[in-house]
């Protein structure tokens, strides 16, 4: 009361951790950082990241979108095993409910500064980067929300306030899925011309270009023509990959398969999120790594993906011909599998791995067994070894996630253009076919697996592209879109989360197949995430909710 006496208005002191909006619509420099904050989005959820707050989709959160699906389990739950069983529901979606308030609310931000851009004093030429990159983030939002829930609102440039009639329909009519990618496409057309094909100087590291809108738009357009969708065409789906390819910009990084996820900015990256040093981030290394090494086990592989790498033969292990031999299944493997994954006998830091039983130090039999991998393996894909791994705090976290790369665009090119055309005609304007846009991928330096051979059936060379993005793109949160689209979710999510228990003995190794987590389960309706319960209670019952939820 003293301290009220002596100062009367201490209590409308304006906070020094919040910028009025009247900063932000007449400074330009408080402006552009506000723009620049809208490539990352509010941490919303416990362990979302860790110090930086969360870009698009899960990138480097603890619990990876991977863990979502046939790729991994998460070791210590992290609200992802109710999705891997199928227990969804509007009042708990895990991990996963978060994906529509984030969305909307970055909308609703880019929307605010597109209003308020005009008004700015600055040239004509960085009003029209500006816009293109709002509308490239505005429409990589949508592209999210379509994605996981089929119809959204489509919300135009509207800004809506605490003021505005939210009782207003407009806010919660869902729109018919073609709706909302034509919208995001247009968008992302309009952004391409606005956007630079090149990022200059380190300020804009990271920045959307012109690649990043056409190749988002490619994968938009691709999902529009899959069997989930179904409300587009397979050819413009190739005629969109085939812009991106001709520009003559990105290609197939040279630098090693496993490096690539390890440095910044190479020819490869056409989207991605940079971290600075001297910050916390999430410390992959500790938090995946081998309970041997301190390491929690994260995000472990499971055998369903571990079968899925092919042998150097270019065969499927089961393949009889393949060269796969039971009894050493680790052996002349896809080079990726040994750059993604870590098994019994891999090398890694100063010894091998050794999850054997009985004695081996990353087993149930080692130190910190509360953390041994529930599947039999660890990740090795993104983990930088010269980080400590062992109280690695504010000392590691700093490699790049990537959103988009080239290899991702060659992909959707093949596939778009094999439905089309099938494997091995080059459409109008393009440069290849579908198998030589596959076989791209696949001669990677440090991978060189065999190409496909001309003549495979398109059904073949469909099964094919499928495993090559299987592999190429594992934990890149592509799986769990890719299953879906498809609409063959209904089997791969319902096959059992399967692990292997090594056993040493006197002469070698056996091998036993085990459940990784028990209760896996997908129904038809898990096509789609449920909206949160919040969500349709906050519209008064207006928003509709997807079917079956």
């Amino acid at each position: 009361m003293s301290l009220a006496a002596c100062k009367k208005d201490f209590l409308t002191v304006t906070p020094t951790s919040i910028v009025a909006t009247s900063a932000i619509s007449s400074d330009t420099s408080v402006f552009e950082a506000f723009v620049t904050a809208r490539y990352i989005g509010t941490r919303l959820q416990d362990k979302e990241a860790d110090g930086s707050n969360p870009g698009f989709g899960r990138g480097f959160e603890y619990s990876m979108m991977s863990s979502f699906t046939d790729e991994s389990v998460y070791n210590n739950d992290d609200a992802t095993w109710l999705i891997q069983r199928g227990q969804m529901a509007p009042e708990n979606l895990g991990s996963a409910g978060v994906i529509w308030a984030r969305s909307y609310r970055s909308i609703r931000e880019c929307n605010y500064a597109l209003s308020v851009l005009p008004g700015l004093q600055m040239s004509a030429g960085h009003k029209t980067r500006l816009e293109g990159e709002l509308k490239f983030i505005r429409a990589y939002r949508y592209h999210d929300l379509i994605r996981n829930y089929g119809k959204v609102v489509l919300m135009g440039d509207r800004v809506v306030g605490l003021n505005d009639n939210l009782q207003d329909p407009a806010l919660f009519n869902r729109a018919p899925i073609k709706d909302g990618i034509d919208y995001a496409v247009a968008q992302l057309d309009d952004a391409a011309a606005k956007l630079p094909l090149n990022n200059d100087g380190t300020w804009e590291l990271g920045r959307a270009t012109r690649g990043a809108a056409l190749a988002l738009k490619a994968r938009l357009l691709l999902y529009a023509a899959s069997p989930l969708y179904n409300t587009g065409t397979w050819a413009a789906a190739a005629t969109a990959a085939q812009a991106v390819i001709g520009l003559n910009k990105y290609g197939i990084y040279t630098g090693g398969y496993r490096n690539m996820f390890l440095v910044n900015e190479t020819n490869e990256v056409i989207f991605e999120r940079l971290f600075t040093k001297n910050a916390n981030h999430v410390h992959l290394e500790i938090a995946n790594g081998p309970n041997g090494y301190g390491g929690w086990a994260g995000n472990s592989p499971m055998q369903n993906l571990v079968d899925d790498y092919e042998m150097t033969s270019g065969k499927p292990i089961t393949d009889p011909t393949s060269g796969y031999v039971e009894s050493d299944p680790y052996a002349n493997r896809d080079p990726r599998f040994y750059a993604t994954i870590l098994f019994n006998g891999a090398p890694y830091r100063e010894r091998n791995i050794e999850t054997f039983v009985p004695g081996g130090k990353d087993s149930r039999d080692g130190i910190d067994n509360w953390n041994t991998t529930k599947t039999g393996y660890y990740l090795k894909k993104y983990m930088n070894d010269a980080y400590p791994l062992q109280n690695p705090w504010g000392n590691a976290g700093f490699q790049p996630w990537i959103y988009i790369r080239y290899a991702e665009v060659l992909l959707n090119f093949a596939e778009a253009a094999n439905e089309a055309y099938g494997p091995d005609v080059t459409p109008s304007g393009a440069t290849m076919s579908a198998r030589q846009a596959v076989n791209m991928v696949r001669q990677r330096p440090s991978v060189n697996m065999p190409v496909i051979a001309a003549g495979v059936s398109q059904s073949a060379m469909r099964e094919a592209i499928r495993r090559e993005r299987r592999v190429e793109l594992a934990f890149e949160e592509h799986r769990f879109y890719d299953v879906r689209r498809w609409k063959i979710a209904d089997v791969t999510e319902n096959k059992p989360a399967a692990g292997v228990i090594i056993t040493k003995t006197a002469t070698g190794f056996t091998y036993t197949p085990k459940v990784a987590l028990d209760g896996r389960h997908f129904e038809t309706k898990h096509y789609w995430l449920p909206i949160p319960r919040s969500e349709i209670q906050a519209s008064g019952g207006q928003l509709q909710q997807n079917e079956g939820y």
